[in-house]
């Protein structure tokens, strides 16, 4: 039990921090309302179930010198420049309207196809973040005992895909209430331009990273 609390505590504080899967899960809410952001926040949830599982199971594609993790730190770094350059090109442009409930819900089918969107983005930016893969890696190098049987690491991968999931859906409820919506609306575009910022910086680290890395050793 000591040993699951440890781990489940390094978790939960590495999900508090915020990275790209937040940034997303904030932009969306603000963008189109906490039920649209739900599905980034289910996507980015399935993405880290996918490197949990990886993980777990002693997948050794996970390797850091592995060509399969080369190829997402580079897709990664793809995905990040993406994002940082989308939040700053729209920066100061995305309404409040929808997430403030001022405007009717649109239609159903509408609604859908938003969510479906969000997902796919949600998933993306969990699934091309490589730093997700090396963090479930290193806590699986923790397991031993009890808590590294098949049902010990059954019990650790669903509460730590629960933990990634409901902490992403509450980030997304609370933005989208209406009072800490009417705080964000002078401060948004600032943010979406700190955020673009820093995912373009953390995009060009791991690059400069991966160049640097193979002269040193």
């Amino acid at each position: 039990m000591e040993q699951f609390l440890i781990i489940a505590a390094a978790h939960f504080l590495a999900v508090l921090s915020p990275g790209p899967d937040f940034f997303l899960i904030t932009r969306t809410t603000v963008s189109s309302g906490w039920r649209v952001a739900s599905g980034a926040c289910v996507g980015v949830a399935a993405a880290n179930a996918v490197f949990i599982a990886l993980a777990l199971t002693g997948t050794s594609g996970l390797n850091r010198n592995s060509t399969l993790f080369l190829c997402l730190q580079l897709a990664g770094c793809a995905y990040l420049l993406y994002l940082g350059i989308a939040f700053l090109r729209y920066a100061g442009t995305t309404s409040l309207a929808a997430a403030s409930g001022k405007t009717p819900l649109p239609r159903a089918g509408f609604m859908i196809g938003a969510w479906q969107r969000a997902a796919a983005m949600g998933f993306a930016s969990g699934i091309l973040n490589p730093k997700n893969a090396l963090f479930y890696v290193s806590l699986a190098a923790m397991l031993s005992g009890p808590l590294a049987s098949a049902g010990g690491k059954t019990m650790l991968g669903v509460w730590m895909f629960s933990v990634v999931l409901l902490w992403d859906v509450l980030v997304a409820v609370m933005i989208g209430n209406q009072a800490v919506l009417r705080r964000f609306a002078h401060g948004l575009p600032w943010l979406e331009r700190i955020s673009g910022a820093v995912l373009i910086l953390l995009a060009l680290g791991i690059l400069a990273a991966l160049w640097i890395g193979p002269s040193t050793v």
